[in-house]
């Protein structure tokens, strides 16, 4: 159903008004000292194979890990003056954790076959996200309040990683408290996107995304509570997966959910090449990776492909950029082409109303009623709650601890009330994709609604994020994948979507999208 002229007139109204605020905050604001300037491009070649090609040669001997953590190491040195990805690194550790790891290759006498099965990523480099608490290292969510914090213990995700034999390099950057789609804090400062340093790397695992685009890690840990590891892929150029929920711990991470929260977070793999999205995923899952078909042989001859081209008449949400969906149109055409399958385009009406859907499910009580901590009070912590208002006054003094994005979202969670009718319509819409995807179904869809803005413009274009926060909203498994640059040369991209439970769907279609477009582009070449 088309908008109405009532409607539509509020849209135009809400559209001039955030222009113009956009024109004066852009006014005000400092003029960034890195515009014009690019990465370097990648010289090192072992900077340029994947973690699982990486393992293989380090169990092999045909390269040491110190002297692949070395070149991490040096890469990082050598891009984060620029791009700001990595906020502590724990470089000498590393490499005294690739020296043992050297040491006990040497001494093996089982063979190759063992150390793989034991220790699938020895010796291979990581880098997490700081909101994920990594034994000795900074957890702070970008509180000022909390600069001092140091995890005791490493989540279970990344205490998993390490079991298998990675080795973290260091935590990346992340909006304040993880609630906001530009990774910027006054405790770490702004991270800016390896392939143009006045666009933004997405959030909240921005730096994640950050770092791994610009070839300073290989692998990365991240989690996803309304497109968290799904936007910095997408701005970033990268692969990451947000699993079906449930199936990767999300323990020891901030901030901590409440309510029902939990329905809708995800913690995933982050990485440059497709192939490593499976064994990261199967490691990172644990036991819970049975609840999955990860070794199930994937014909995608065999499968239903859908295409579905925006999410409809949505108020105050922009469209697809005509670049994006030609992308996603070369897709459907290199499916049917090279797998003679026919994709089918879908359309969903309701998708219209997926920003309430996802608000009002952030909102709701647990099963023992009681609510979601406030927002206002994650930010006071560890004092009283913060007001709004009075940070919004600070803040336009400059006084504020917090950024203005975590102000705006505070007091749009105090004052936004959505209906709960859109319960209900998530139940219907939960049931459309069920029926649609089935064990067999595979879906297309934006990534968002451009390739990434400039620094701060998403201030005020925020429901943009209902591109990514509708599969939040539904628990489906996702992986994004990049789909080369645009004439900008920022990078392009598409969601992968399957139903419950079917992830090796996913990240099947992402291996055959990486050869046929290429997947991860340096951004330093010419």
């Amino acid at each position: 159903m088309a908008k109405s002229l009532v409607q539509r007139f509020v849209e135009l109204l809400y559209r001039a008004l955030m222009g113009a605020l956009l024109w004066l905050f852009c006014l005000l604001s400092p003029r960034s000292q890195m515009s014009g300037k690019r990465l370097p491009p990648v010289r090192e070649p072992l900077l340029l194979e994947s973690a699982s090609q990486l393992a293989r040669r380090i169990r092999r001997r045909e390269v040491t890990s110190v002297e692949v953590v070395q070149a991490y190491i040096n890469r990082i040195q050598e891009v984060n003056p620029l791009i700001n990805a990595v906020v502590k690194d724990r470089f000498s550790l590393a490499l005294q954790e690739a020296a043992q790891v050297d040491k006990l290759i040497e001494e093996e006498t089982g063979g190759e076959e063992v150390l793989e099965d034991r220790l699938p990523l020895l010796g291979v480099p990581l880098s997490v996200k700081e909101s994920f608490a990594v034994q000795g290292m900074p957890q702070t969510a970008g509180l000022v309040s909390k600069k001092d914090s140091l995890a005791t213990v490493d989540a279970p995700a990344v205490a998993l990683l390490k079991r298998a034999g990675a080795i973290p390099l260091g935590v990346t950057n992340v909006p304040e408290l993880c609630m906001w789609i530009e990774s910027h804090n006054h405790l770490y400062g702004i991270s800016r996107n390896p392939y143009n340093l006045d666009r933004i790397v997405g959030g909240s695992s921005g730096g994640e995304g950050c770092i791994l685009g610009g070839a300073g890690s290989v692998i990365g840990v991240g989690s996803d509570i309304g497109g968290s590891i799904r936007i910095p892929s997408f701005f970033c150029g990268i692969f990451g997966h947000k699993p079906t929920p449930g199936i990767v711990s999300n323990e020891n991470q901030l901030p901590p959910m409440s309510g029902r929260q939990h329905e809708l977070l995800s913690s995933g793999p982050m990485c440059r090449y497709a192939e490593d999205l499976l064994p990261m995923l199967k490691i990172m899952a644990g036991a819970n990776a049975d609840k999955l078909s990860l070794d199930k042989k994937v014909d995608l001859k065999k499968l239903r492909f859908f295409t579905l081209p925006d999410c409809g008449e949505s108020l105050f949400t922009n469209a697809v950029s005509e670049d994006l969906q030609r992308a996603q149109r070369k897709v459907v055409e290199r499916l049917e082409a090279d797998l003679g399958l026919k994709v089918e385009e879908v359309h969903f009406p309701d998708l219209k109303h997926t920003y309430d859907m996802w608000f009002v499910s952030m909102g709701l009580p647990d099963s023992e009623g009681k609510m979601p901590t406030s927002f206002s009070v994650l930010l006071g912590e560890p004092g009283s709650p913060a007001w709004p208002i009075w940070e919004l006054i600070k803040a336009s003094v400059r006084m504020s601890d917090h950024t203005m994005a975590s102000i705006m979202f505070a007091v749009l969670s105090t004052i936004a009330k959505p209906p709960l009718s859109a319960l209900k319509i998530k139940e219907k819409v939960q049931q459309d994709f069920a029926d649609l995807l089935g064990s067999d179904g595979v879906l297309l869809y934006p990534s968002f609604s451009r390739a990434a803005p400039k620094h701060h413009h998403q201030l005020f274009a925020f429901h943009d994020l209902v591109y990514t926060a509708i599969f939040n909203v539904l628990g489906l498994p996702v992986t994004q994948c990049p789909l080369g640059l645009n004439e900008e040369g920022l990078p392009l991209g598409v969601q992968v979507v399957a139903g419950k439970l079917q992830d090796h769907l996913t990240i099947e279609t992402a291996q055959f999208l990486e050869k046929a477009f290429g997947g991860w582009r340096d951004p330093g070449a010419n």
